[in-house]
């Protein structure tokens, strides 16, 4: 298994409107896609207007699969056109579980 770490930053004071936006559409689109969702964060201390996701893959392979079946969902698209234009910056790290990670 695998770990992708996506981390968006945000304007200021939009994540709650990031939030607004992206659940329930967008979650329910990224979700039937995507599959494993471990878990959705934003900072309360340190850098902060950073949302964090966690998505789980069996493998790049699969993760590739379904990332380029998200971008070719036409519901997905419709999405990201209307969404509000908020995001700064994205970044995105695979992270691999240790040995004895809960998470395998």
């Amino acid at each position: 298994m695998i770990v992708e770490e996506r981390i968006y930053t945000v304007k200021p004071g939009a994540v709650h409107q990031y939030y607004k936006d992206y659940n329930p559409r967008g979650l329910d689109i990224q979700q039937r896609i995507l599959g494993n969702l471990i878990g959705y964060f934003h900072t309360e201390i340190g850098q902060l207007n950073k949302i964090v996701h966690l998505w789980g893959y069996a493998s790049l392979a699969e993760r590739e699969k379904r990332r380029a079946a998200l971008a070719a969902d036409p519901e997905w698209l419709a999405y990201l056109q209307q969404s509000p234009d908020i995001i700064v910056e994205m970044e995105s790290r695979i992270l691999i579980p240790s040995p004895f990670s809960p998470i395998r």
